[in-house]
């Protein structure tokens, strides 16, 4: 075999064990569908691409170091592509950063933007492909206050309720909502109040949130069956408010357990596959190469990590392996330059951050960020629909049964009552 037609190797970081596998399961299969295709397309400059996996298990920071290692000391990866391990904190960034190779991940992490801009030189091959998890707040704050601008909502009152778990992740982003929250007219009545988690346990700080009565109560921890405990307390004795949950309330597991609980509840996620053309598209690959269980909008993270990152380094040229730092900068400033329409939408980093730009809490324009979706489960057997943001929504807000008695159905949107301009949400 000629050195120019050796596979290229490109390493992976999956929590394959541990509280994410699920998760890790699908980032690998992505890799995998990524590499066949790229592969039965003449690979990278005529390379065969080669993926190789390593399991972080929990994702702590010793783990996905270590993993980090192994894969650029025996393997020499090119590149390191993943969806995301929560828990390392960009520890991983250090041997990478040694190393000079490219990393592209998922990790929704602020500190990111912190660690490259506090030395771009070195952490020149650092992109996250995602945007960071503050920006989960102050779009949360957009996207309710679009819902009542548009005529969707009328709100009893200006009054929010903000529930934190305690991870950073949880709270990080209820600070930002709760920040921005006055910017487009809404008191924060309760919180952010950090509940201890993992926990089963949530009747005393509904009870405390009751006593507020709220227009909109969030809650920004993120483990799917905790909140699934949470909701069916909620419904207990429900408030009349909108209720969101991160995250965790896409999984499966959420609805099994809260099952006619869930219905109305409001969740998002800043990185989502579409359902436009080429989303579908995707779906139907996907399951036709893993079996219709597979969660494509999972696996489209890595993939879509992966052929972007083949076409930077084909723009460069071809790849670098450790060490080779001048054929990197060449791939990370193709990363940087390109703007990359995925099947979840724009790839287009900031040029500071080396970030993923979100739509529309930063631009405005869709083709140029990353669409933060929500979902509203409105039948907890179907999957959730997508009533945000515009022109990707394939539904629209209903109110949920808990508060059926106060409205009606939405009302059409318009421009005339949308006075704070917030056309593109």
């Amino acid at each position: 075999m000629t050195k120019s037609s050796e596979p290229v190797p490109i390493g992976s970081m999956v929590p394959l064990t541990g509280p994410s596998a699920a998760d890790g399961a699908e980032f690998r299969k992505g890799m995998i569908l990524a590499a066949e295709e790229l592969n039965a397309r003449g690979g990278l400059l005529g390379r065969p691409v080669q993926p190789i996996f390593v399991d972080t298990c929990r994702q702590t920071a010793e783990e996905v170091v270590g993993a980090a290692r192994w894969l650029i000391e025996k393997h020499k990866v090119h590149a390191i592509v993943n969806g995301y391990n929560i828990g390392p904190q960009n520890s991983e960034y250090e041997p990478i950063a040694d190393a000079g190779i490219i990393y592209v991940h998922a990790n929704t992490l602020l500190q990111h933007h912190d660690t490259v801009m506090s030395d771009p030189d070195r952490y020149f091959g650092c992109f996250m492909a995602d945007p960071a998890d503050y920006w989960y707040g102050p779009g949360f704050i957009k996207f309710i206050s679009w819902l009542r601008d548009s005529g969707q909502w009328t709100p009893q009152s200006n009054r929010i309720a903000i529930i934190s778990g305690s991870k950073p992740y949880s709270i990080v982003i209820a600070n930002a909502m709760a920040n921005a929250a006055a910017d487009f007219g809404w008191q924060v009545a309760f919180g952010p109040k950090i509940v201890q988690t993992p926990t089963h346990h949530w009747r005393e700080v509904l009870d405390e949130v009751r006593s507020t009565n709220p227009a909109v109560l969030a809650n920004t921890h993120f483990y799917a069956v905790d909140l699934a405990h949470f909701q069916r307390q909620f419904m207990a004795n429900p408030m009349d408010c909108i209720v969101y949950l991160q995250y965790g309330a896409m999984h499966r597991t959420f609805n099994d357990i809260a099952q006619e609980a869930s219905v109305g509840v409001i969740v998002s996620s800043v990185i989502g596959l579409l359902r436009d053309e080429m989303g579908k598209r995707f779906e139907a690959r996907y399951n036709a190469r893993f079996g219709e269980g597979s969660t494509a909008t999972i696996g489209c993270q890595s993939y879509s990590n992966m052929h972007h990152y083949a076409v930077a380094a084909a723009m460069a040229g071809g790849s670098g392996p450790p060490g080779d730092f001048e054929q990197n900068r060449k791939v990370a400033f193709a990363l940087k330059g390109m703007i990359y329409r995925s099947v979840h939408g724009t790839i287009r980093y900031h040029p500071d951050w080396q970030a993923v730009v979100p739509y529309p809490v930063v631009t405005h324009d869709p083709s140029l960020g990353m669409p933060h979706i929500f979902y509203q489960i409105q039948d907890f057997r179907k999957s959730l629909s997508m009533i945000a943001p515009e022109p990707y929504n394939t539904e629209r807000f209903i109110y949920p049964p808990w508060m059926s008695g106060r409205a009606a159905a939405a009302k059409p949107m318009t421009t005339a009552h949308n006075p704070r301009g917030l056309i593109g949400l």
